[in-house]
């Protein structure tokens, strides 16, 4: 285990951003965080836990110690004729564990595939894409507190998951480090592709019956499409979340904008597309300098090169005031800022 001084993070974040950590180390299993932990002079230093950054924007240097978890491993730990356990070390690129659990047809999560960054990074944010959600086959975590070092084991009812919500990212954000994560994958896959453009390409096949791996194929050519490649230009995917309004003031917004798209919640809200709104103020495509918002995906802000956090920062928050006057919802962004 080293432990480096001011260490550029600009490679460890998706949109580039350069800043700096005061510290920093990188950890392959629960001996080496345990024993950071232990360390004294470290005891009251704060820490920030990254994965694969591909969620985080950085408005400035980091003061204190970043440990970015590398965990591995991905195997089943147990299995019966419908289902079976997998447990998979945080630091896995969790579209590495969405492709073996295909090439093994084991469905549940082949409509979250392309979603950037870890496996321990996922139960945080409860990340979903096209009607599925991680909570959907979260089993249980293990993890371990920052300021003591208790190992413990979380349920699923414990994690308090909701819409892009966990226990993780509110009462115990930068107080707690996922090191395993198990799921309850299922041997009798049952596709989800309600979705408009799935159904579309499903189509296309001209099938009876579709394998999680036809699912995952169109999902990951649509999500290709659609988002630009991090390693290309800098960006952290969705920045802002879907909004959820009050039928009263869908119906309300309805009136003055008949088109409006929405999707109904299970908890009787209305879900808006971000993206829709953020493009009817008129912001697809704009460019700031070195900043801007994809030509493709309103959703998605960019680093045109050399931006700084602080930029990025300032166009968000430009877009959400447009977004309340125009329509008097206001956005919540999906991305971590520091």
């Amino acid at each position: 285990m080293k432990i480096e001084k001011n260490k550029s993070l600009k490679n460890n974040n998706t949109f580039g951003i350069d800043v700096r950590a005061r510290e920093y180390v990188e950890i392959y299993d629960e001996e080496d965080l345990k024993q950071l932990l232990s360390l004294s002079e470290l005891k009251d230093e704060p820490k920030l836990v990254l994965g694969g950054g591909s969620n985080i924007l950085f408005t400035q240097d980091y003061n204190g110690i970043v440990i970015k978890n590398s965990i591995p491993g991905i195997k089943i730990i147990f299995e019966n004729e419908k289902h079976c356990l997998v447990k998979t070390g945080a630091g896995v690129i969790w579209n590495d564990l969405v492709l073996f659990a295909v090439e093994k047809n084991l469905g549940g999560i082949e409509n979250l595939i392309a979603i950037p960054g870890t496996v321990g990074a996922a139960p945080v944010q409860n990340i979903g894409a096209y009607g599925e959600e991680l909570q959907n086959t979260f089993h249980s975590l293990k993890g371990i507190f920052l300021d003591s070092g208790k190992e413990i084991v979380f349920e699923k009812e414990e994690c308090k998951f909701g819409y892009r919500e966990s226990i993780f990212k509110n009462e115990l954000k930068e107080k707690f480090i996922i090191t395993y994560v198990i799921l309850e994958l299922y041997k009798n896959p049952q596709p989800v592709f309600n979705y408009g453009p799935i159904k579309n390409e499903l189509d296309k096949l001209n099938k009876e019956i579709f394998s999680i791996k036809d699912i995952s194929d169109i999902i990951a050519k649509i999500r290709n499409e659609k988002l630009p490649d991090p390693t290309a230009i800098g960006n952290a995917g969705s920045f802002f979340q879907n909004p959820e309004i009050d039928k009263e003031q869908f119906l309300e917004l309805k009136k003055e904008h008949p088109e409006i798209p929405c999707f109904t919640t299970p908890h009787d809200k209305v879900k808006i597309p971000a993206g829709w709104l953020i493009e009817k103020c008129g912001w697809k495509g704009k460019r700031i300098q070195n900043v801007g918002v994809h030509e493709e995906q309103a959703l998605v802000l960019v680093n045109y090169g050399n931006a700084t956090g602080a930029n990025i920062l300032s166009l968000a928050q430009e877009i959400k005031i447009s977004v309340i006057k125009t329509f008097g919802i206001e956005l919540t962004e999906e991305v971590n800022i520091y």
